[in-house]
């Protein structure tokens, strides 16, 4: 792919991410070309039809996600790392829940490239976990299942509340989760 074309696929991504994120099913395809400043058969170029770009935005935010947790694993203290991990977790995951529910409408299930970034976004969830729960930095039975639940939960309300109680929530869940750093 020539240069232009990578940073035109790059805008389009960076943009449906946030066309997505917000207004989920009801997002045009016209304003995530009006916001990559492109035009709409620039889109359709790279992505013939607006599952493809759903699945595309999907795997790259999954991805960009895992890169993020990957650095916690080699955090040198393994209590803030997990905590760390709850925060991004929370903070990011109201456009994450939004990209994989709008992947689900179709009722076909998840591509193979959408499947293999969940799986690695959780592997490296899995691997914060286990480092917290060694270093006794998180409950010796919690797992990814239940991060993931409490996570969802609390990603669900942070548009809604102030930020003050979204902290709040947070550290409660935290401390179920016996996180310490």
């Amino acid at each position: 792919m020539r240069r232009d074309g990578a940073e035109n696929r790059e805008r389009i991504l960076l943009a449906a991410e946030h066309v997505f994120g917000t207004g989920g099913a009801a997002a045009s395809t016209e304003e995530i070309a009006r916001q990559a400043k492109v035009g709409v058969a620039t889109v359709f170029r790279h992505f013939p039809t607006k599952q493809d770009l759903i699945e595309a935005t999907a795997v790259r935010y999954l991805q960009k996600l895992e890169e993020q947790l990957r650095l916690l694993i080699d955090e040198a203290d393994p209590g803030r790392a997990f905590v760390s991990l709850v925060q991004t977790l929370v903070s990011t995951g109201a456009t994450k829940m939004t990209l994989l529910n709008l992947l689900h409408t179709d009722g076909q299930g998840l591509s193979e490239p959408v499947t293999a970034a969940v799986h690695t976004f959780y592997d490296a969830i899995q691997q914060v976990l286990e480092r917290a729960q060694a270093a006794g930095a998180a409950r010796p039975d919690a797992t990814v299942q239940d991060v993931s639940v409490l996570v969802r939960a609390l990603a669900h309300v942070v548009p809604l509340v102030a930020d003050a109680a979204v902290d709040r929530a947070v550290k409660i869940v935290l401390d179920g989760l016996g996180a310490t750093g």
